[in-house]
């Protein structure tokens, strides 16, 4: 076992607690206190997943975060007027992008995300000074960022792509065919999510990257525990900060047992 430090609740507090090393090391804000004692030997980890499926907390966790990043990016970068479907493309494109700027969305990635036939949504954008607009009947869609900060990210595209991929299907708050300020709320909500039962973070951040004001926010979290795709959430007018929780699972009933036929004895 391990003694960790986390980081909970925005900063405001720290968790110290034993855990196994591939728990450390899939935690956010995590941090592996060092032994004191010189030559003093370190009892080996209990049993821990193996390495493949540690690898996909990795690769999750790192998409997570990545995809984290880049909301908050697009959160100080875009105006208020662009729209949560707007949001969702421009996080796309961001994530997409080579190093020049340029950017290939298929047809079937945009339908997926009926975004598809939006030409607001790209023009939006183009307001906004973000990017140029794609031609009329351009197959793949195809058009330029103009926006020199996201052309430094690190790391490669393909890291990147992995990102972009994940945020279409958020697990455990995917909504495919909801409304997109529902969906945006479920990503921005699936990509703070942390190892805690009760997840947090600020009521501010979060209107910011939904690009809504705070009482919209507010309802949006309403309308996720109306369709359970959140089992509660609360919001601290001191400190500002929202908490939230997911479904529990339901537990599988067992099927009731069949009566069984009773028949005469055959004389």
């Amino acid at each position: 076992m391990l003694l960790a430090l986390t980081r909970d609740r925005g900063g405001r507090a720290w968790r110290l607690a034993d855990t196994c090393a591939a728990c450390a090391a899939a935690t956010s804000h995590t941090a592996v206190v060092p032994d004191t004692l010189v030559n003093s030997p370190r009892p080996l980890p209990p049993a821990c997943p193996p390495q493949q499926p540690l690898a996909g907390l990795r690769a999750e966790h790192d998409e997570r975060l990545r995809v984290r990043e880049m909301l908050t990016y697009l959160g100080a970068a875009l105006p208020g007027f662009v729209s949560s479907a707007g949001r969702l493309l421009a996080l796309q494109c961001a994530l997409r992008t080579d190093s020049r700027g340029s950017v290939r969305l298929p047809v079937g990635l945009l339908r997926g995300m009926h975004l598809g036939g939006h030409r607001e949504l790209w023009q939006e954008l183009a307001h906004a000074g973000w990017l140029e607009p794609p031609t009329v009947r351009s197959v793949p869609v195809q058009a330029r960022l103009l926006d020199a900060t996201v052309l430094d990210q690190l790391p490669g595209r393909r890291a990147r792509c992995r990102a972009a991929h994940w945020a279409l299907h958020p697990a455990p708050l995917a909504l495919p065919a909801a409304p997109p300020a529902l969906r945006l709320t479920a990503l921005v909500l699936a990509a703070h999510l942390c190892a805690d039962a009760e997840h947090s973070a600020d009521m501010d951040v979060l209107a910011r990257l939904c690009g809504h004001s705070p009482q919209q926010t507010g309802e949006l979290l309403d309308r996720l525990v109306t369709t359970c795709t959140l089992g509660a959430w609360q919001h601290n007018r001191e400190t500002d900060e929202v908490s939230w929780q997911l479904p529990k699972p339901l537990a599988r009933a067992r099927p009731a047992a069949q009566p069984r036929s009773c028949r005469a004895p055959r004389p």
